[in-house]
């Protein structure tokens, strides 16, 4: 609910207009914004003190923290889980329209003559004592594969990458959504009041499709709740450190003074987004002590290196955001966004894959690894997917170290550990050619008729059950604008809970 709308129960109790509501609370509002920028042991309260808008979660949580290992461009799950030995054996032969059901296809292949199945070129074999199938270029997960739950009955609506992703993060294929990791910071909170709620670290000298701001945008929610992107070259935010001949008393100063101008004009105006102003420049002051610390890597031992790989002391790379992510958990932030594009081969497969792998395969395991040796998994929850699969029939040519896969959105797979998800599982399956989600028995699911019944997880269905792992009905998660009241699953999404430990 949105306290600032004129028809909030609190303005009509009160018999108060919007504005009478404002001016006669200025004061009070004051106070609280005051009281955000104290520390959290001035009023006697631990570093759990949240400040939500949700005030109390709706059931305990299972998970106090998401790392969200975001693998953009959609990477081939018939080369990395989806083991489909048929697809080898019927390579070269023309998909058959009985499997495809007449199905879109993008632009990029929708005018090939014909569209040949292609086998995976790389080798699978299954691993752990959940026998969990993977290939051979993903050796270190293979290491974690009982730590993990992986879930092969995704599905999306969107057939190209923009809707896609964006549908991913927000819960909508239309730019102007809150994002994930904002409605979280709007409805939990804080964990560590000097550090961001929502943090995002990308990959870099990474080609592909863009990432844009509006992927950890606060859309319609106030701005204060919009993730704050790491830089991985200088300072980590932009204008963290003071000017040169700018000490840090002059600064405090500054800001002091600059908070009573944006205060008279906040009870000139009783805009609710000078105050975030006034709480985002606070937010800056803090962080000109907590940022450098949490993201100095140099205080890590030899043996953390070992274990994340020496990208790891390459600043940019996923390995060493993946440390950064683990260090960020520890302070306290609730939701950590990486970002690692290159998974869109529509050509030269074989080696893209590989190179991807070799970037993240190590990286990925040792998060996991290091926060089962801290004691963090059980409450941190890992995620690792893309915004949709790739198909099972080669785009272009045949030839093995160049033939491709396009987009694919109505199956593939992602991952979940820790966090309360049920460790060593495999939930979902897709038909032989790794094209339709498949029943219990094998058969394909009718495209227009998959949910969350007969085993096919939207991407809704996967945002409610982040959502519950954290304490949250995702339908409770809402906000008043323009008339109605949104929420990041819409109107739809339901909780899986078979994937709950």
């Amino acid at each position: 609910m949105n306290p600032y709308d004129s028809e909030h129960p609190i303005s009509q109790a009160l018999g108060l207009t919007r504005r009478e509501f404002f001016g006669k609370t200025a004061q009070g509002f004051g106070a609280l914004a005051l009281s955000s920028l104290l520390p959290t042991w001035a009023f006697g309260e631990g570093p759990q003190s949240s400040g939500g808008m949700l005030g109390k979660l709706d059931h305990p949580a299972k998970a106090k923290r998401i790392i969200y290992l975001f693998q953009a461009g959609g990477p081939a799950q018939q080369d990395l889980f989806d083991y489909k030995p048929l697809l080898n054996k019927l390579h070269g032969q023309p998909l058959p329209e009985a499997v495809r059901h007449g199905q879109r296809l993008t632009a990029m292949s929708a005018n090939q003559s014909v569209i040949p199945l292609a086998g995976s070129p790389f080798k699978f074999s299954q691993h752990g004592q959940s026998g969990a199938w993977l290939s051979e270029v993903l050796p270190h997960i293979g290491e974690v594969a009982d730590e993990c739950c992986f879930v092969k009955s995704m599905f999306t609506e969107a057939i190209n990458h923009d809707p896609a992703i964006t549908f991913f993060q927000t819960g909508s294929e239309l730019a102007g959504r809150p994002s994930f990791g904002s409605w979280l910071s709007y409805g939990l909170g804080s964990l560590n009041k000097d550090l961001p709620t929502f943090v995002v670290l990308a990959s870099a000298n990474k080609g592909d499709q863009p990432l844009y701001s509006r992927l950890w945008g606060s859309g319609f929610l106030d701005s204060r709740y919009q993730g704050v992107r790491f830089r991985s070259s200088g300072d980590p935010v932009l204008y963290l450190s003071n000017p040169d001949g700018i000490c840090g008393s002059g600064r405090r100063a500054m800001l002091d003074r600059l908070s009573e101008l944006n205060r008279h004009e906040y009870e000139k105006e009783l805009d609710p987004e000078i105050e975030s102003r006034i709480a985002q420049y606070e937010m800056a002051f803090r962080m000109q002590t907590s940022v450098p610390d949490v993201t100095d890597l140099s205080k890590e031992p030899d043996e953390v290196f070992e274990l994340y790989g020496q990208d790891a002391r390459k600043p940019g790379t996923f390995a060493s955001n993946c440390l950064m992510a683990r260090r960020l958990a520890q302070k306290g932030v609730r939701f950590i966004q990486l970002y690692h594009q290159g998974w869109d081969q529509h050509g030269n497969l074989k080696s893209g894959i590989a190179n991807q792998c070799k970037d993240t395969d190590q990286a990925t395991a040792a998060l996991i690894k290091d926060l089962k040796r801290l004691g963090m998994l059980e409450d941190t929850l890992i995620v690792w997917g893309g915004e949709f699969g790739r198909t099972s029939y080669s785009q272009g040519s045949l030839d093995p170290d160049a033939f491709g896969r396009d987009h694919h959105p109505r199956c593939f797979t992602v991952f979940m550990a820790g966090g309360g998800v049920k460790a060593g599982t495999t939930y979902g399956r897709t038909d032989d050619y790794g094209y339709n989600i498949a029943d219990a028995d094998g058969q394909a699911l009718n495209p227009n008729k998959q949910n969350f019944t007969n085993g096919a997880v939207h991407v809704h269905d996967l945002q409610a059950t982040l959502l519950w792992l954290l304490g949250v009905d995702h339908k409770k998660l809402t906000y008043a604008y323009q008339g109605r009241d949104f929420r990041l699953t819409d109107v739809h999404g339901h909780v899986v809970r078979d994937l709950m430990a």
